[in-house]
């Protein structure tokens, strides 16, 4: 259980120039490369609906002055986010088309998967970061009212083993790795229910199917405040500002399970370092405009971007602590 006491914060903080030299593109840029772009491609790795489609949707809305026909989204769900970064690998490297897909899957996925159809650092191009939430736990109605608490539940889960399955939207998900640190660090045994995404798990859990389920935030909001549902916790540093009444896991004592799903964009392999920036600008200044901000926000997430480098030493820095979270709790996905 040791090798899961170290300090995410460590690895966030450390130095990675290695790993961000290996990651950030070196061509020389040169102006005669960058071809005016009409209309920006937005590959998604959600299918319609689910959180990363809402997000490329809504950030292609603020998209209109920065290109002449504006930007459209096309979907490439499944074999998490393997369809979309294949389908980004054979696009053009012209600034025309850019993938947006959880950060697993070039934090996560290289150290989950045994065969995995891409290198995150030769295939992937960092252009910017597009939103953040955190995670929450919550249980229905097949935990007694008297559970309220993440001790509470554990206590109850030793109590009754039969009853302790925990929903996920997939294996090697945050949601389901994070399950997976908090009940290997609380020493207690579970039952892992795979789900084809959150929606048909938040059914089974208000249907009283499974007795926990870890989700963003703001899935919860709704059932928690109609009582449908409890929140036991949060993924944050601190206190969410949507349940300023639920502790932290790292206030209940989970002081390394300081967890946020974020969502980012990258280019094909080969683009230009000019197009590269001048595509994380429009970007950039699309998710900084006050009304996807509140729509974001409205969603249970935070709208965030960054600048291609400062996107490449996020990767890094957390590569090390998803490649120990793999090994330690033993997860594999095929």
């Amino acid at each position: 259980m040791n090798d899961l006491h170290f300090s995410r914060r460590h690895f966030l903080q450390t130095s990675c120039s290695t790993a961000v030299a290996a990651l950030v593109y070196t061509q020389s840029p040169s102006a005669n490369a960058q071809p005016n772009v009409n209309q920006l491609r937005i590959l998604c790795s959600g299918p319609a609906g689910s959180i990363p489609d809402i997000v490329a949707r809504r950030i292609a809305e603020q998209l209109a002055s920065s290109y002449p026909q504006g930007a459209i989204v096309e979907n490439k769900p499944g074999a998490a986010g393997q369809i979309a970064v294949n389908a980004l690998m054979a696009s053009p490297a012209d600034g025309s088309t850019v993938l947006l897909a959880q950060g697993a899957v070039a934090t996560v996925y290289p150290y989950l998967y045994t065969k995995l159809a891409y290198d995150p650092i030769a295939d992937l191009q960092p252009v910017s970061l597009a939103g953040e939430m955190t995670l929450a736990l919550a249980v229905g109605p097949a935990v007694p009212n008297n559970v309220k608490s993440t001790k509470d539940f554990v206590a109850w889960m030793r109590a009754n083993p039969k009853l302790a399955n925990l929903g996920s939207p997939g294996t090697g998900t945050l949601p389901h790795l994070l399950q997976a640190m908090l009940f290997r660090s609380a020493n207690v045994d579970w039952q892992h229910v795979v789900y084809a995404g959150g929606p048909p798990a938040m059914v089974d859990l208000l249907g009283g199917q499974i007795a926990g389920l870890v989700l963003p935030e703001g899935l919860f909001r709704q059932h928690k405040a109609t009582g449908k549902l409890r929140v036991l916790a949060t993924s944050g540093e601190k206190r969410s500002n949507y349940f300023p009444d639920v502790p932290s896991l790292a206030e209940e004592g989970y002081r390394d399970l300081i967890v946020r799903e974020w969502f980012a964009f990258f280019a094909p392999a080969r683009t230009s370092a000019i197009m590269i920036e001048a595509t994380s600008k429009a970007l950039r200044a699309a998710i900084a405009r006050p009304e996807l901000v509140a729509a974001f926000a409205e969603s249970g997430m935070a709208a965030a971007s960054t600048t291609p480098t400062a996107l490449t030493q996020r990767i890094a820095s957390e590569q090390p602590y998803w490649r120990n979270v793999i090994r330690a709790t033993g997860i594999k996905a095929e």
